[in-house]
């Protein structure tokens, strides 16, 4: 009869690693499937109104974020997608490197998930599918789809991630009195 042995701390790394992953491409497949919903049941500038200060509505754009570089002839969409790549694998490196960090870990992954999301995009159509407007009498954010939300959320948690970090050491490195 064999005896339950645990798992060795590599293999709970890999699952760790396998489950980030897994986490990063449900937000791509969300996002996509939301910009597929809407890019087929609207027009484009067509809006939904939903709430006095929320509104669905059909956009593309070919920039980055708050439409940057929008009006510039194309060649920004490679540049965009060569960076979110070459962010996506350093994110992979760090995911790969670092899975118990939970916190760490989940602030990336949604970056990841996100950049990802968007990234399919312009190598689909050009452009990035947004959709989500919010607004306020005459003031309008930019519209921005779920990957962007994704992306601002992860970036929102690295930024908690480090100020924990900075609090955590603080209180380490103080000397008994």
């Amino acid at each position: 009869m064999r005896k339950y042995m645990p798992r060795s701390i590599e293999a709970v790394r890999r699952t760790r690693f396998r489950l980030w992953i897994i986490c990063a491409l449900a937000i791509v497949v969300a996002d996509q499937i939301s910009k597929q919903i809407v890019d087929t049941h609207l027009h484009y500038g067509q809006r939904l109104h939903l709430l006095p200060v929320f509104d669905i509505t059909l956009l593309y754009n070919p920039g980055a974020a708050f439409s940057f570089l929008a009006n510039d002839g194309g060649w920004q969409r490679w540049l965009f997608t060569l960076i979110a790549l070459a962010a996506a694998g350093l994110i992979i490196h760090l995911l790969h490197k670092n899975p118990g960090q939970t916190l760490f870990c989940a602030s990336i992954t949604a970056i990841l998930g996100g950049a990802v999301g968007n990234v399919v995009d312009r190598l689909q159509h050009g452009h990035v599918v947004d959709f989500l407007l919010f607004y306020w009498h005459g003031w309008y954010f930019p519209a921005f789809n779920l990957a962007d939300v994704a992306i601002t959320c992860g970036a929102a948690l690295l930024i908690l991630d480090e100020l924990l970090k900075m609090r955590r050491e603080r209180r380490g490195n103080r000397s008994p009195s």
